[in-house]
């Protein structure tokens, strides 16, 4: 009996001790890579979800931020597997509140392939004659995070995604770093705390910021007013987080709490902004834009008048929505500062739209966008591309153990541990960056021909309806007190586009 024993015990230590061997030298799980044998736990457990939610925890939409269902669409477009689902939906339609519905054509467009491109429907800077202006390759790109907020290996698997995929990455506020020179190109932003451009002083140095943009593959300048997940303040990145490496990039002591001020420096009203947009403009030559949440109306309505009277001003906007963040923010801030997106959204597009301005604006949205559903309204209520931050922090390998504060972020994604991030493989990963933005490209692209249009942003707002509790449907059109030639591009934009189309034969309906 003891002989039985000790032979089983003996196999069963051999057992564990090849799978630690197995869960250590591969590459496709950080999280095995990083807890070998108890990672297994993980993924068990998530496999037996649906029945343990059934009879015992939660619905499959019941999760936050990104429900079950979601991350599964996601997780398994990042891998190229079945990212369909069965026996229906489990969303209970009935008793939902604002159920978005996307009005199907009687003769819808035959989809393109999976890969065919979707690009933006505006050239990104033309309407202000910007010397290196040009139209973006993908309507989906990757949101503002910065090296800081998120790991080395993190950022290079991005960055390597953005290139396979064709779209761009936003560098966050952070600057520039060799982990951002992969081969993607950037959308460089600018913060209050000026990383990469700050003299000695901490201040904004524009030799400093043209020799910034010239050193790796930006397309376009984006200056930081606020972010969703705290607007109002400026960005923090824990001190634990602050290594040695991202201390020199951003020209801050290592090892202590980064945190960038609420508010510029270089300029204090605004036209001092417009002329700061037309500095960079025109010591670049890039297309220059600015991000912000929305909160007050003031200052929409008085960037428009200004920009209207001038001629000049940001060639695009991008607006953050309040449940948008992927880093530290104060819960108070995070909960209750800045409106959500589609509360957001249109405040913003509303001031552009009464003045006529907005064919000349190239319009971004983040906050959650990174969804099928929600990216199609986004962009039929005048949104020109979208913005992934989270979702894409999902396909590279983030479980939503909502640790990135801390610096313990079990996947390696949102941390600067050595440890963890040496479980996080950035070829792998970008496979899946790239896997994912393509998914989504091509669910839009689907979505826009089950609505009989050859592309997303010509989807219109009347092919939409918001059912309340299963019975009363109203048009997006009036919930979001849109006029009627609101949303979508105007004539020659939109010609412009079923040109470049034409010359794709992929979009050949």
């Amino acid at each position: 009996m003891r002989t039985w024993a000790a032979r089983a015990a003996t196999a069963l230590g051999a057992s564990v001790a090849a799978l630690a061997v197995h869960d250590l030298t591969q590459r496709r799980h950080a999280i095995l890579r990083n807890f070998p044998v108890l990672g297994h736990f993980r993924f068990w457990l998530e496999a037996i979800g649906p029945e343990l939610r059934q009879y015992i925890v939660t619905d499959n939409d019941q999760e936050r931020p990104f429900n079950r269902d979601q991350r599964r669409w996601i997780y398994t477009s990042s891998k190229n597997e079945n990212n369909l689902s069965g026996f229906g939906s489990d969303d209970n339609l009935e008793l939902a509140s604002s159920y978005l519905i996307i009005k199907h054509a009687a003769f819808p467009r035959s989809p393109a392939p999976p890969d065919a491109p979707v690009p933006s429907a505006k050239v990104l800077g033309a309407a202000h004659g910007r010397a290196r202006a040009f139209r973006p390759a993908s309507i989906v790109n990757l949101s503002a995070m910065s090296f800081g907020s998120l790991s080395g290996p993190a950022v290079e698997a991005l960055n390597r995604g953005a290139a396979k995929a064709d779209c761009l990455q936003n560098t966050g506020e952070g600057g520039i770093s060799s982990h951002h020179r992969h081969g993607g190109d950037l959308v460089w932003q600018i913060g209050t705390g000026y990383f990469g451009c700050r003299d000695d002083d901490g201040r904004f140095s524009l030799d400093r910021a043209v020799d910034q943009a010239a050193s790796a593959r930006v397309r376009a300048i984006e200056i930081k007013l606020s972010q969703g997940a705290k607007a109002g303040l400026g960005g923090v990145v824990p001190g634990v987080k602050v290594t040695p490496e991202i201390a020199a990039i951003r020209g801050v002591p290592a090892g202590e709490t980064c945190i960038s001020p609420p508010r510029h420096s270089a300029f204090g009203d605004v036209d001092g902004l417009i002329d700061f947009v037309e500095t960079l403009a025109g010591a670049t030559g890039l297309p220059v834009g600015l991000k912000s949440a929305v909160g007050e109306q003031r200052f929409w309505d008085d960037l428009v008048a200004r920009m209207a009277a001038r001629g000049e001003g940001p060639d695009f906007v991008t607006v953050d929505g309040g449940e948008g963040g992927s880093g530290a923010a104060p819960l108070v801030f995070a909960d209750h500062v800045g409106l959500p997106f589609r509360a957001a959204f249109p405040r913003a597009y509303r001031a552009f739209a009464t003045q006529g301005l907005t064919d000349d604006i190239c319009f971004i949205g983040s906050g959650k966008l990174g969804l099928p559903d929600n990216g199609l309204l986004a962009m039929a209520l005048g949104c020109d591309m979208v913005n992934v931050g989270r979702e894409a922090m999902l396909a590279i390998g983030c479980i939503q153990a909502q640790r990135c504060h801390t610096g313990r972020c079990p996947t390696g994604v949102a941390t600067q541990s050595p440890w963890l991030t040496g479980g996080l493989d950035p070829d792998l990963k970008s496979v899946r960056a790239a896997a994912y933005v393509v998914a989504l490209r091509s669910e839009l692209s689907r979505l826009a021909g089950v609505c009989g249009q050859p592309h997303p942003a010509l989807v219109d707002l009347d092919d939409f309806e918001l059912v309340d509790h299963g019975r009363h449907a109203t048009g997006a059109r009036e919930a979001f007190a849109y006029e009627a030639d609101w949303g979508g591009p105007g004539a020659a934009i939109r010609a412009g586009l079923l040109s470049v189309l034409a010359e794709e034969p992929d979009h050949v309906p």
